[in-house]
This record gives structure tokens, C-alpha cells and sequence, in this order.
């Protein structure tokens, strides 16, 4: 099993629970982004540094990760394409998307999407990660690896 972080727009308290997961299961991790995140070498964690573009680093994931991986994401059509390929996709703040949850994700995002783009809602972004988040996040990793994820 890997673990994989689209690191972009990942907030930096779900990176470090994600480093403290890997080695204290002595898991992958792997990191894509479009630029470098300045983390310090360390044993079974890598960066990988794609070029920059839309959706560059979401191709990376979805051409690299397997069935049994985990990949920690807030973009729902990254997670819809990995739900697809029964990849297990989990969101910053700990909701898990799975075959049940995903096309609603994804039709509310479009929908959103489409109603912004008409300039009939606001552009505004999500609430700041809170210590909250964080603790869901934390809570909503540690049973999906619990269940043993991957094996």
C-alpha cells in the first residue's frame, strides 16, 4: 500500500499526520505537486514535482496510484476518477468518498461550479482548516487503516 497527497492545496497539519502514519506503519508516501514543498529527505517518503498546468498533478496520481493505495485529495473530480478505479480517496477534513458518496460530490461541485460561473453564487472558498478538521482527519485515516486498507 502507498499513501499519496495531492500537496498542492493540502493543508500542511494533514501532511504531517500523513509523514507520522507512513513511518509509524511503514507505509509509502508520496507527494505531487507542482512545485517543491521543502520537506527534509526521509526513509519511504517521496516528492514528486510535476510540471505546472491544470491538472497535471491529478494525471500523476491517477496513472501512478493501485488498487489497495490511499490518496488524500479535496478534488472531487481527481476523487471520482480514483473511486472509479477502486482507489480509496479521502478529503483534508476526513470524509471518505467512496462509489456510494462520489457522483453527488460531483454533481454538486459541477453544479456549483456552473452557478459560479453564472455568477448566481458566491466564490468563495471553504471554511479555514480548523484543529477540528485535523482531528477528523486524523480519526478517518487511522480506521481506514485499521481496517487494513491495502492488504
Amino acid at each position: 500500500m502507498t499513501l499519496w497527497i495531492d500537496a498542492d492545496a493540502c493543508p500542511r497539519p494533514v501532511r504531517d499526520v500523513m509523514l507520522r502514519a507512513a513511518r509509524r506503519r511503514e507505509l509509502q508516501l508520496v507527494l505531487v505537486a507542482n512545485s517543491a514543498l521543502g520537506l527534509a529527505p526521509a526513509p519511504g517518503v517521496r516528492q514528486v514535482v510535476v510540471p505546472g498546468g491544470a491538472d497535471v498533478a491529478d494525471l500523476y496520481i491517477i496513472e501512478h496510484a493501485q488498487p489497495g493505495d490511499l490518496v488524500v485529495t479535496a478534488d472531487i473530480p481527481l476523487a471520482d476518477g480514483l473511486v472509479r478505479r477502486d482507489i480509496t480517496a479521502i478529503n483534508p477534513r476526513g470524509e471518505i468518498y467512496d462509489k456510494g458518496s462520489i457522483g453527488e460530490r460531483l454533481a454538486v461541485r459541477n453544479l456549483m461550479d456552473e452557478l459560479r460561473g453564472a455568477g448566481l453564487a458566491g466564490r468563495g472558498g471553504p471554511a479555514p482548516f480548523s484543529d477540528k478538521d485535523k482531528q477528523s482527519f486524523a480519526n478517518a485515516l487511522d480506521r481506514l487503516l485499521a481496517k487494513g486498507l491495502g492488504k
